[in-house]
């Protein structure tokens, strides 16, 4: 019984460590290609939102403009929130928008491809 039991250990093969550690710098690889691409798709977002929330601030100027007797423009993000015009104030660590009373909406600090 003994013998049975040296004779099948004899015959198993396993990975060798330099098998084992080629794999684990192929997964390192990949892991590392993997990140790379997860932070290019955060920017693009970042991005996005920006120009989404300043399309937004945009059309809610005109549309403060056309409803407005006198015309005039809304000095502030705030008062076209008050006024009814926007949902909530665009907010975020990464940018900030203005607008003035001449209808010019800015970005400032915002990410590179945003107006």
């Amino acid at each position: 019984m003994l013998d049975r039991i040296r004779e099948a250990r004899k015959n198993e093969s396993g990975f060798t460590l330099i098998e084992l550690l080629i794999v684990i710098v192929i997964l390192g690889i990949l892991a590392g290609i993997v990140v790379f691409a997860i932070g290019n798709f955060t920017d693009d977002g970042k991005v996005a939102a920006c120009k989404s929330d300043y399309k937004t601030v945009e059309i809610a100027q005109e549309a403060f403009f056309a409803k407005s007797n006198p015309h005039a423009y809304a000095g502030s993000v705030d008062a076209l929130k008050t006024g009814g015009y926007i949902k909530d104030l665009p907010s975020t660590a990464n940018y900030t928008i203005a607008t003035t009373t001449s209808g010019v909406v800015t970005v400032t600090a915002g990410p590179a491809g945003c107006p």
